[in-house]
């Protein structure tokens, strides 16, 4: 299995790396991709790439940070080639689900690291949250880029999936599949295709059933890809190898 998206560079996981990555690999985890979410964010990140051979990382600035963040498209792209193990842009894209004002400031920061994203010809991690238009229009608004789209903890309606698969994305399923009110959400990734499809912790949030409450971390993504074998009706060592197979192809191929 691989996580595809971890936040290690907060606590409690920060503290406790060593207790983490061994009981991540106790499960059978092969890969961490630990998510930039701000400037202080990837400073930690740098260090940590280094702490395990499992652990790599991204270069971005979270939508909620981009008013005091900022990250130039050149800056990323610097940034990703001086470290071997940055594999992705992101996190970025939008949220408004709090109405925030600062909205134009994530649309530029938005754009920005789409723009690193095709220079680099790497992965785009993008957080999307009550913003489907927007973000789709402006994703789509670079269709003729051949970009690499990871949709990170995908809750969207199904009809955004379709559009986003027009974009050849894929998505990435979080522990909210396992939450018993989430029935649209499971219903989304029932129609997804299985080569579409990656699965994430985004630790130490939104722990999975039976852990919900808890501080989450990487080693409970067993419960996720548990889940997402029974949505998808197959076996769980079969999520294991397919969802392993998409992470090595969009970030290494």
């Amino acid at each position: 299995m691989i996580d595809s998206h971890c936040h290690l560079d907060h606590e409690p996981l920060f503290s406790d790396l060593k207790n983490v990555i061994q009981r991540s690999k106790d499960v059978g985890i092969e890969k961490l991709l630990t998510i930039s979410t701000s400037l202080d964010s990837f400073s930690k990140i740098k260090q940590l790439i280094h702490q395990d051979e499992i652990i790599y990382g991204t270069v971005g600035i979270h939508p909620h940070e981009s008013d005091k963040n900022i990250l130039t498209s050149t800056q990323l792209v610097q940034n990703l080639i001086e470290n071997e193990k940055i594999i992705g842009i992101g996190e970025t894209g939008l949220d408004f689900y709090y109405n925030n004002s600062d909205r134009e400031k994530q649309i530029s920061s938005f754009k920005e690291h789409i723009e690193a994203s095709i220079e680099t010809k790497s992965p785009l991690i993008v957080h999307s949250r009550n913003a489907e238009i927007e973000t789709y229009e402006i994703l789509n608004s670079y269709k003729n880029n051949d970009l690499k789209i990871l949709m990170h903890c995908f809750t969207g309606s199904k009809e955004f999936s379709k559009k986003l698969l027009l974009l050849d994305s894929y998505f990435s399923a979080s522990g909210i599949i396992t939450f018993k009110n989430s029935l649209d959400l499971q219903d989304t990734f029932k129609s997804l295709p299985l080569e579409k499809i990656l699965i994430e912790t985004d630790s130490p949030f939104l722990a999975p059933i039976p852990n919900r409450g808890k501080k989450n971390e990487p080693s409970f993504i067993d419960f996720t890809a548990a889940k997402l074998a029974e949505i998808k009706e197959i076996s769980k060592s079969k999520i294991d190898e397919i969802t392993t197979n998409n992470f090595n192809k969009l970030f290494f191929n």
